[in-house]
């Protein structure tokens, strides 16, 4: 049908209130508790030495951001960790794409946590963001029907609506 095209949409998670202050907390508590094995006893080094890398951890792990490749047919998504570590979570085919719909449209009122009638699992690759508005994609993947909630741009939605027009939904 369409071949010899690639669309990439990056999207960045929105941070979680308070995470600013969770961050200046584990610095303080960790320099605090070094400061305190150092004057008096080394017993304070290790909690201070643990606080250091559990801000590290947090740090890699806080930060998601999104990316959505759409090349020849296939959607491929890969979560980003602190801008540093890349894991691919799906390749999805579109040909298995059932329903592809914003989350309030009636094409995917069964699948709503709310009043839906049929459970899916749930994948989450959304940016958080109020003014996005985000859709809800309906396909199979290694043969199980999954759900997945994007922030897909108009260009997406747009290639994707020309390949299954009737599979495709906007507002």
């Amino acid at each position: 049908m369409y071949t010899n095209y690639r669309i990439v949409t990056q999207v960045e998670r929105k941070k979680k209130k308070f995470s600013g202050v969770l961050r200046a907390c584990m610095i303080i508590l960790a320099a605090l508790f070094i400061l305190m094995g150092i004057v008096f006893s080394r017993g304070f080094m290790l909690p201070g030495f643990l606080m250091a890398l559990l801000y590290f951890v947090y740090d890699v792990f806080g930060q998601r951001g999104y990316e959505y490749t759409m090349e020849n047919g296939t959607l491929s998504i890969d979560v980003i960790y602190g801008k540093r570590y890349r894991k691919n979570r799906h390749e999805l085919n579109l040909q298995e794409l059932e329903v592809l719909a914003p989350n309030w449209h009636d094409a995917v009122a069964k699948y709503r946590i709310r009043g839906g009638t049929v459970r899916l699992p749930k994948f989450d690759y959304t940016s958080y963001d109020d003014d996005i508005p985000y859709y809800t994609m309906i396909i199979t993947e290694n043969k199980k029907k999954i759900k997945l909630l994007l922030d897909l741009t108009d260009e997406m939605m747009q290639d994707i609506k020309r390949m299954y027009p009737d599979r495709v939904f906007f507002a």
